[in-house]
């Protein structure tokens, strides 16, 4: 965890923690171009193209 300014809690204080995400870092170009790759995707899966999860899965296991 990092502090952006000096705090002073006493032990065993309890705080909530927060995950902050400012998005991605994909410029507008870049954007459009995943979401056109997106939409290819659900395409070819919506015509029987796609491979199944765990065909998927077990592909990258007998890489190890």
């Amino acid at each position: 965890m990092v502090v952006d300014e000096p705090i002073d809690l006493p032990d065993d204080s309890e705080v909530d923690l927060l995950v902050v995400d400012a998005g991605d870092d994909l410029d507008d170009v870049e954007r459009e171009r995943l979401h056109a790759a997106l939409a290819e995707a659900r395409e070819e899966v919506e015509r029987g193209e796609g491979i199944p999860a765990e065909q998927v899965i077990e592909r990258l296991r007998r890489r190890r």
